[in-house]
């Protein structure tokens, strides 16, 4: 009896254990799962055919990127440069095939060099000049995100009709870019597994002296490594730019760290020697998951950073306790047994099937036809001027019982884009869209257009692409009032500086042309200085205060936003509203208060919440198929001390 209990005892530890190990060993898989129930319960939206390709879509670019830095973390490196060479590939791609005249095939294959020139210089500098990888990779994201400002002069650059066909669909419903994913995915699995540098890779990463003392040459390994990373980067940022239309100055800032995250959930570990490239796939679709479902459920922008986040954390916990447990991932290509892997994933997804069939009866009959549901797109909340665009769309909505999901893009034109394409599949009424960059935002424009949805543009046209209406004030004639105001202002002679808006962004590019045109008429205005502050009060404070140690003498401050304005003010002191005036743009509450306290002269106002309002009611009436104007033109107005107390934006 006492053996037969002790038996039976082991028995069910052993399956306990073994449960553990199964959900250690399978963590990020785990993850996945709990994430596509837990998102097809809480919407109706989300168990879509076309949701679930957008899902697809949406990972596609940071799994790829992925892929590439798997290479590196499993050789206990790190590249923080991913992102601006992929930027970077597909701007030579696009200038080379436009501006220089190459033809489309050389170019792709300029822009593939330049990834692994970049990977390569990476690898010297790592290798050979003995530099930390965090410290090699960092520089290399700067010097890559500077050389595409200069080649692209700040402006997006159309992409080839061949080369955008990446962006499209196979027989008008299987995405490209999801092929193009696997397809790298399955190389980077060949690499790892199959390859000879792929082990040197896990030898490199489990202990780089050793491998060195076995023969191994680290050295070069580290040099093709890197040159990988920078192969992946360059085919990630041109279906990036497929999918845009154009090469965006501003594309794929900040894809580093998502990629890096993408590695980590997925099991890789930051030590090195561990991760393959299923483990990086899952951990890229639990991003793209995590994003999709909360754009769908209408949680805030910021709160998703914060979930991913707590995402990111728990994957390391997760990691440290698999060590501790004595759970070693098994590397590709290194044994493990391939069958119990298979039946693993194959149960995963029976298991998946069958729980997301049930919720799905959850949603089944709860349609709530009768109130009208909208999507608003943001290109950023991190600026007052489009928070009052949010404001008065929110109290429309409000006071017209229309159901208004807002998102931010964070001045990110490939996120809109899938913003855009969550509202599209979501059974949305209405799309109101803030275009990050007007160029970009015509492909998604155009599959709303496709699925018979109402869109309104606000503050900035869609560039290609049809819109029912466009609810704006006139940037160019705002830019020329603020020149006229400030030239008035200075007699029609003086020193000015110029704070630009963000590289890249219709917003900043019309402005500046209003800028331009309204001081041709005061040939006494000399414009000493031009520079960009990215529509940012910390940004306009820094360059406002370096421009003033070569100009000391200068006599006044065109900014193109309040924000960068306020920040001028701060460096001047005590000049400003004294020997230097300052103009500004938008009409922000701060600016107005500025204004009324005299450190600002002037702000060009706009009338945001009156934005917001007009598009929300512009699209009230498209969706209930009433006319629509296709302009409405909101006025700006100078405001000075003499008339801001009568002002409301």
């Amino acid at each position: 009896m006492a053996t037969d209990t002790l038996k039976s005892t082991t028995g069910a530890g052993d399956a306990s254990a073994g449960l553990r190990r199964l959900l250690l060993d399978n963590g990020a898989l785990t993850a996945l799962i709990v994430l596509v129930v837990a998102m097809s319960a809480l919407s109706g939206d989300f168990l879509t055919t076309d949701n679930l390709l957008n899902v697809g879509i949406q990972a596609a670019v940071t799994a790829i990127l992925a892929f590439g830095v798997t290479f590196v973390i499993v050789s206990a490196g790190i590249d923080l440069s991913v992102g601006s060479v992929a930027a970077l590939s597909a701007t030579v791609l696009a200038w080379s095939a436009t501006s220089a005249g190459v033809p489309v095939f050389l170019a792709v294959l300029f822009a593939l060099a330049t990834g692994i020139a970049c990977g390569l210089v990476n690898g010297i500098l790592i290798s050979y000049g003995k530099l930390p990888p965090f410290i090699a990779t960092l520089a290399m994201l700067s010097v890559a995100r500077g050389l595409l400002l200069v080649i692209s002069e700040g402006s997006p650059i159309a992409f080839p009709d061949s080369v955008s066909r990446l962006g499209d669909t196979l027989g008008g419903w299987l995405p490209v870019p999801l092929l193009v994913m696997v397809v790298m995915g399955l190389i980077a699995a060949f690499v790892l597994g199959r390859t000879y540098i792929g082990r040197s890779m896990y030898a490199i990463g489990g202990n780089e002296e050793a491998a060195r003392l076995s023969g191994l040459r680290v050295k070069k390994q580290k040099l093709a490594i890197y040159a990988l990373s920078g192969v992946f980067a360059a085919v990630a940022g041109v279906v990036l730019a497929a999918r845009l239309s154009s090469a965006q100055p501003q594309a794929a800032d900040g894809y580093e760290l998502d990629a890096i995250a993408a590695v980590v959930i997925g099991g890789a570990s930051l030590a090195g020697g561990t991760g393959k490239a299923s483990g990086t796939l899952i951990g890229a679709l639990i991003l793209a998951v995590l994003r999709n479902g909360l754009n769908l459920l209408n949680v805030s922008a910021f709160w998703q950073q914060v979930v991913i986040g707590v995402v990111i954390a728990l994957a390391v916990l997760l990691d440290t306790a698999r060590r501790k447990a004595g759970v070693t991932p098994v590397a590709a290509g290194t044994g493990g047994d391939k069958g119990k892997q298979a039946v693993t994933y194959a149960l995963a997804a029976v298991v998946t099937v069958a729980i997301v069939g049930a919720t799905s009866f959850l949603h089944s009959g709860s349609s709530s036809a009768s109130t009208p549901k909208m999507g608003l797109s943001l290109s950023t909340l991190n600026n007052p001027f489009f928070v009052q665009i949010r404001a008065g769309a929110q109290a429309e909505a409000k006071k017209l019982g229309v159901d208004l999901t807002v998102t931010d893009a964070q001045n990110d034109a490939s996120q809109q884009a899938n913003q855009l394409q969550n509202f599209t599949t979501s059974g949305l009424g209405a799309i109101i869209v803030n275009p990050v960059d007007s160029d970009a935002a015509s492909n998604s424009v155009k599959a709303a257009g496709q699925a018979k949805i109402p869109v309104i543009a606000v503050d900035r046209v869609v560039n290609n692409a049809r819109t029912d209406t466009l609810v704006a004030s006139d940037n160019v004639t705002g830019g020329e009032l603020a020149a006229k105001t400030i030239a008035d202002r200075l007699g029609g002679k003086g020193k000015i500086v110029i704070l630009q808006g963000q590289a890249g962004t219709s917003a900043a590019r019309e402005r500046a042309q209003g800028f331009a045109n309204g001081l041709k008429a005061y040939p006494g205005i000399q414009v000493v200085a031009q520079q960009p502050a990215d529509f940012d009060r910390t940004k306009g404070l820094d360059v406002m205060s370096n421009l003033l140690q070569a100009h000391p003498d200068v006599q006044g401050v065109i900014a193109a936003n309040d924000e960068m304005a306020l920040g001028a003010i701060k460096a001047l002191g005590s000049k400003a509203g004294k020997s230097v005036s300052v103009v500004g743009f938008d009409g922000t509450p701060d600016g107005l208060k500025a204004v009324e306290g005299g450190t600002l002269y002037a702000s060009v106002a706009q009338q945001p919440s009156q934005l917001g309002k007009i598009a929300v009611d512009n699209a009230l009436k498209a969706l209930q198929g009433k006319k629509v104007e296709e302009t409405v033109k909101v006025p700006v107005k100078v405001v000075t001390k003499e008339n801001v107390a009568g002002f409301s934006g």
